[in-house]
């Protein structure tokens, strides 16, 4: 049996995890987080959203199915690094086209193994998500601790323009084309696009720095804002874009940091959650319907609307705005965080999860319908884009999706 290289794991509070070295051997820096989910864990090291992050996964045994070249949500690996409980020494399923420890070594994915992820999440859970540092090359944990205490924070950071698409792409609608939509990449997983199209949509997916010029020129019928990492207070850009979307009253659906957008462009603020919510096993209340669903999360930082936060149950009343009334449409059921926005005067709604949640669960997947619904009953009208009207007719229907 070939031992393997020692680890160590330092947050910046000092706390310290002895393990071993997993993925490629070095040393890596950013913010660590927990993810709640049993499955999924290709899916998560893809996922934009994590970039600058260190994922704990709280289930124990994590690389069981190996790898394929089907499950990537993005073209690489996001992580900042990765720690687990108990690696598997094998891979079993039929689609692995290789092995998680492979993977993670040939990009560069530094990672530690035997860490007591249950101790590291509770300390996380009491103490907050902090900066941590993993290093197979220094065995001084208090010389780690120095670099980690310089690295950047999670706070402040604009980090969009880091996990963008570099020029526009076209993702086809399935069967029967329907409509178009310009989604603004800030950081978008592929099974987004994958949504739309069984739906009928073209997806047009624009870079983050994309002007309103550049969505219309697309012919979009709507317009999506994606998911994506870091601080939503510093995404200046992309809020102003929203508030021209807004100004125009083209239909408008975002998904968690796009939520978090929609959110600063209505005028409230956003604040930095304790430690998050990461997993795909979330309870969220849709007002709307009553019911409870259970979601995919992965977000660091939300929405913070008046009379709501610090637990504070959430108001169910019509929030007024400089784009007319504002409703708060879901809930987290763990802890009151805002999880969902529905303008009432324009055509626009949001949700802080992920409909579009691969591998699951897909509770919330009606959400593309009712924007397809949004689109159907208020579209875009090509002579009203200049005026920035909706007919009465299109009025009734956008408030009825």
């Amino acid at each position: 049996m070939v031992k393997r290289r020692s680890a160590i794991l330092v947050l910046e509070d000092g706390r310290t995890f002895h393990g071993e070295a997993y993925g490629s051997v070095g040393e890596t820096f950013g913010e660590a987080v927990f993810n709640t989910g049993m499955t999924g864990y290709q899916e998560t090291l893809t996922d934009p959203s994590y970039h600058r992050q260190v994922v704990v996964q709280t289930a124990p045994h994590i690389g069981n199915t190996g790898v394929n070249g089907e499950d990537d949500e993005s073209d690489r690996i996001w992580v900042a690094g990765y720690v687990v409980r108990d690696p598997a020494r094998i891979s079993s399923n039929w689609r692995a086209g290789g092995g998680l420890e492979d993977r993670l070594a040939a990009e560069g994915v530094v990672g530690i193994s035997g860490v007591d992820t249950r101790a590291l999440t509770r300390h996380l859970r009491d103490r907050g998500a902090m900066r941590v540092g993993i290093s197979s090359v220094e065995d001084d944990p208090a010389a780690l601790l120095e670099r980690v205490r310089r690295s950047p924070q999670m706070v402040g950071a604009n980090l969009s323009d880091e996990v963008t698409t570099a020029k526009p792409y076209v993702v086809e609608a399935q069967g029967e084309h329907r409509f178009t939509v310009a989604a603004v990449d800030l950081g978008i997983k592929r099974n987004v696009p994958r949504r739309l199209a069984a739906r009928g949509v073209t997806t047009h997916v624009l870079p983050a720095g994309s002007t309103i010029e550049d969505l219309l020129a697309t012919g979009a019928d709507a317009v999506f804002f994606s998911p994506g990492p870091g601080d939503p207070a510093t995404a200046d850009g992309p809020v102003a874009l929203a508030r021209e979307v807004l100004t125009r009253r083209i239909p408008l659906f975002g998904i968690c940091f796009g939520s978090q957008i929609l959110g600063r462009a209505l005028g409230f603020g956003t604040y930095k959650l304790g430690y998050g919510h990461r997993g795909i096993n979330q309870p969220v209340l849709d007002r709307a319907t009553g019911k409870v669903e259970v979601t995919s999360h992965n977000h660091g930082f939300a929405v913070q609307v008046p009379g709501a936060g610090d637990g504070a149950v959430v108001p169910d009343q019509v929030i007024q705005t400089e784009f007319g009334g504002v409703q708060v449409s879901h809930v987290c059921l763990n802890d009151n965080v805002v999880e969902g926005l529905r303008a009432v005067d324009v055509p626009a709604f949001t949700v802080q999860y992920h409909p579009e949640a691969a591998a699951g669960p897909h509770d919330a997947d009606y959400l593309f319908d009712r924007f397809a619904e949004l689109i159907e009953g208020g579209g875009l009208d090509r002579k009203q884009s200049e005026g920035g009207g909706l007919d009465r007719k299109q009025t009734e229907g956008r408030d009825n999706a």
